[in-house]
């Protein structure tokens, strides 16, 4: 199909929906190009890693002092954690940083930053995206680990937050900055979209 705008004959891409709903790499894809996250931006993500990198402990320790500090983020570090074996809370009173299973947690989250500022944008890595939000639903097979989306959306928007806050202190001229500050605000908004997916109704 074509249109015209501004003057000009462009072509209009035609998106097949249902394999939104289907194939994660058309999806990426899809999400990727329509914000314009690009491969030189894939590329800015993992110039940064050097300085980002010594920056993680801090940064997850920041959101996890967050999560503890409301019962309705906190209650969900109640249920054994999938591939712990160590102690669980008893009740929220238990809970602290420095209980072996956030500890556990925080693991995980070390992890998710080391990755995604490691790992070039493939196939693996978009199966990753996908996985964080589906293990935060039942659908993952632990039941007692169900996540409301406002809770995810509060820890996303925290999470971008602190992200761009250190990325604001990293030792780089401003036009290198100013892409750093793009590359990492796009890609979240498209994990944040592997995360969301997941709490659609079935169709």
């Amino acid at each position: 199909m074509r249109e015209e705008s501004a003057g000009r004959t462009v072509d209009m891409q035609s998106i097949d929906e249902s394999k939104l709903e289907t194939d994660l790499a058309y999806r990426f894809r899809y999400v990727a190009d329509f914000i314009g996250f690009t491969a030189d931006d894939a590329s800015t993500l993992l110039s940064v890693g050097m300085f980002l990198g010594p920056m993680i402990p801090e940064l997850v320790d920041r959101t996890y002092r967050k999560l503890l500090d409301r019962d309705c983020t906190a209650r969900h570090f109640l249920p054994r954690q999938s591939g712990f074996d160590g102690p669980t809370p008893k009740d929220l009173s238990a809970i602290s940083v420095t209980h072996p299973q956030i500890q556990f947690r925080k693991e995980h989250l070390v992890r998710y930053l080391t990755t995604i500022l490691g790992r070039t944008c493939d196939e693996k890595l978009v199966t990753y995206l996908d996985m964080v939000g589906k293990i935060h639903t039942p659908a993952a097979g632990n039941h007692d680990i169900d996540v409301p989306l406002v809770q995810m959306n509060a820890l996303m928007g925290f999470l971008s937050d602190v992200l761009l806050e250190a990325l604001l202190e990293i030792p780089v001229d401003d036009v290198t900055r100013k892409k750093v500050v793009r590359a990492f605000t796009k890609f979240l908004w498209i994990q944040n979209d592997f995360i969301t997916r997941h709490y659609q109704p079935a169709k």
